[in-house]
């Protein structure tokens, strides 16, 4: 079955809200094994709302609309979805009973404009709410099944799982199967480079698909099949998660939600190690991410920040003539840095960053940073050349230090 989801709400438009509907929706389809190909958003103008359904009915076998079904004068979804399917709207005297009774039951004085929920196109069948005042419908709009339910989430949720979704795995034979997606984390490649080392796997494999989606530095594949359960998808996935693993190598770091700060942090845990961090230009973002996971006191000791050349000597013993001759931006004193972090905070792992995040270079190129990581079994230091503006270089420059951790403890067992 193809559903399509519409929106409706200027205040979606203006940024006011943000559509959560939209996923939580599209979640369901994918779970029910319902193919989801369109999204759209409308502001309340009838004659724009009208449009956009008349092209979703014309191609889509179901549609769910959310918002516009309230008591207030820009509350016309019911209007437009009897407007489109060629139908008056007809009053539900019992319901609009029931909802003053529940009114009046609280001992709240009943508004009358609540009535016009009592309405909806006719031949329609109510969605239940038991949230709040405005019931859902189930419209048969020119032979597509066009559900209306509340914009507010709360109570959107409850009628979906309810009613809305059964109601369509009926209609579409109850056979629809189900929808799997497993996404592969990696670092280390730009996403161009991960589509030319995958592009064969992306034009050929049908079920599953492959997909590419970048964010902050980490480029996520996503592998997604169609099958009668969750086990036959999983089973048409796990030969294509083989290959790209086999291409990408160490590059690919964690699975579906998992980030890279859990992934350290188990496997610190494995290891019975302990982690510190000496920050310069990060100033704490390293250790920030690592305590952002629950638990993490079991494993980091503390961090340093040592900003100044001087705290670099005095607090973390980095030699004078390090400096001298290497410079504050230098593998040289990362090391250094990391060396003094594990002695002084006694831990296992230590971790060093120091750079020129800008916008003034400091000795070199903006965007240069320094990493040094080390740990009981070796030793690891990398330069990297981070682009755009300074809070884009710390962000960028923490994420490659955390994966440059992961490395390190790779390498060591």
């Amino acid at each position: 079955m193809n559903v399509e989801t519409i929106a409706i709400g200027t205040e979606l438009l203006l940024g006011q809200i943000v559509n959560s509907n939209a996923a939580t929706i599209a979640s369901r389809l994918a779970d029910h094994g319902m193919t989801h190909r369109y999204q759209s958003v409308v502001g309340d103008n009838p004659a724009r709302m009208s449009e956009v359904l008349r092209i979703a009915v014309a191609r889509s076998d179901a549609v769910i609309l959310t918002g516009g079904i309230g008591p207030t004068q820009d509350d016309v979804t019911r209007e437009v979805v009897a407007e489109v399917a060629g139908v008056e709207l007809e009053y539900d005297a019992e319901y609009a009973e029931a909802m003053r009774a529940r009114w009046e039951a609280r001992g709240r004085s009943f508004p009358e404009s609540n009535l016009q929920q009592a309405y909806r196109p006719k031949g329609s069948v109510p969605v239940p709410n038991e949230k709040g005042t405005a019931p859902g419908f189930i419209a048969d709009v020119h032979g597509c099944w066009v559900a209306a339910l509340p914009g507010v989430p709360a109570e959107m949720i409850d009628m979906l799982d309810d009613t809305v979704m059964p109601f369509l795995r009926e209609k579409g034979g109850g056979t629809a199967g189900v929808v799997v997606s497993r996404v592969l984390r990696s670092w280390g490649m730009s996403e161009a480079a991960v589509g030319e080392a995958l592009s064969d796997l992306f034009t050929s494999s049908e079920n599953p698909t492959v997909a590419f989606l970048a964010s902050a530095g980490v480029i996520k594949i996503r592998l997604t099949a169609r099958a009668t359960d969750g086990a036959e998808a999983m089973s048409l996935i796990e030969p294509v998660e083989a290959e790209v693993r086999s291409r990408l190598g160490d590059r690919i770091f964690a699975v579906d939600d998992e980030t890279i700060e859990l992934v350290i942090h188990r496997m610190l845990k494995e290891r019975g190690w302990t982690i510190g961090t000496a920050e310069s230009a990060t100033a704490g973002l390293v250790a920030s991410r690592i305590t952002s996971v629950p638990g993490s006191s079991a494993v980091f000791r503390g961090s340093i920040g040592a900003y100044a050349a001087d705290i670099k000597v005095s607090v973390l013993g980095v030699p004078e003539e390090v400096i001298a001759e290497h410079g504050v931006v230098s593998e040289e004193t990362a090391l250094a840095m990391a060396r003094g972090a594990r002695d002084v905070l006694g831990v296992d792992v230590a971790v060093a960053v120091t750079g020129s995040a800008g916008p003034d270079p400091l000795e070199v190129e903006t965007g240069t940073m320094c990493i040094a990581v080390v740990t009981p079994a070796n030793v690891r230091t990398r330069t990297f050349k981070m682009p755009g503006d300074r809070e884009r270089v710390r962000t960028y420059t923490a994420t490659a230090t955390l994966h440059q951790v992961r490395l390190a403890l790779t390498d060591a067992g």
